[in-house]
């Protein structure tokens, strides 16, 4: 009987994914299915590449950078021994391990925030719902800064616009080539919280002009709504173009995130998600009170 062959060929979808963290997340399936598919024991990979088997866990779930010696190691455990196939997997090995664009601002952000920044760089669809705040991706530059110094009180100014930075610089997924769908939905409130008409009046234009892109989707709840599903707080749904690659649901906290990946929890997010869609108002009559509030300001 012939050795199954899981290895990664490389094909299209996974081509497209730029980003380190979801390469590692891809590579790291790939395998686990191998050892799988082989019978071969976590204990007994331990030991192949010397680790331990919490290290072999971490490697499986793409959380941790991969060493090409590992990955040879576990290969050659795994019966894995035509040179294509295992040149393939140097080849994702080598992608995985490049540093995103975001690296150069790790010395600001978390750890857990950095791996959001490689599922949003990755992913096809991102559906967003913010009670609070117009979302990151839409925000203005004023309006970025304004938030972020709510949240970081007491950096510095240099500090600071690195991160504003960082957020224009996220905001570019919406008009690259490829760009993912993104359709978001944020309470109406959000727009009157900034503490300037003319900060304002520049962030509805701002919305107004984006929501024009093809792949741009924006919901409003207004403000005389009744309560509704999406009264616990924020959320964003990230789904992926390969299939290694499950949907994720990102909840940020004030000094942590939570990424849930378990089918059941991710359908009760999306299910959520569907009900405000149809709560919120319409993206056309978004427009129109996006419209209207301008002529307020």
């Amino acid at each position: 009987m012939g050795t199954p062959s899981f290895g990664p060929a490389l094909p299209d979808d996974t081509r497209r994914l730029k980003s380190p963290t979801a390469l590692r997340i891809v590579l790291g399936t790939q395998l686990r299915r191998l050892r799988e598919a082989r019978g071969v024991t976590v204990a007994a990979a331990r030991k192949a590449i010397q680790g331990s088997g919490a290290k072999i866990s971490r490697m499986e779930l793409g959380r941790v950078g991969f060493r090409e010696r590992d990955v040879m190691q576990l290969l050659t455990l795994y019966g894995v021994s035509a040179e294509e196939e295992r040149q393939a997997f140097l080849t994702l090995v080598r992608r995985a391990n490049v540093p995103g664009w975001w690296y150069q601002y790790s010395d600001l952000i978390p750890s857990w925030f950095e791996a959001y920044l490689g599922l949003e760089q990755a992913s096809s669809v991102i559906r967003t719902y913010q009670p609070q705040l117009v979302p990151g991706l839409l925000q203005t530059q004023e309006v970025a800064r304004t938030v972020i110094k709510l949240g970081h009180p007491h950096q510095s100014a240099d500090d600071i616009e690195r991160k504003v930075a960082l957020r224009m610089t996220r905001q570019e997924i919406l008009t690259q080539p490829d760009a993912p769908l993104f359709w978001a939905v944020f309470e109406e409130a959000s727009l009157w919280r900034l503490n300037k008409n003319s900060v304002t009046r520049e962030q509805v234009q701002h919305l107004i002009e984006i929501a024009e892109l093809p792949n741009v989707s924006i919901q409003i709840v207004p403000i005389y709504s009744r309560a509704h599903v999406g009264a616990g707080g924020p959320f964003t749904v990230l789904r992926f173009p390969h299939a290694d690659l499950p949907d994720i649901v990102y909840l940020e906290q004030l000094t942590s995130a939570v990424y849930l990946d378990k089918t059941e929890d991710v359908k009760l997010y999306i299910m959520v998600m569907n009900r405000l869609c149809t709560e919120a108002a319409t993206p056309t009559q978004t427009i129109t009170l996006l419209n209207d509030t301008l002529k307020k300001l």
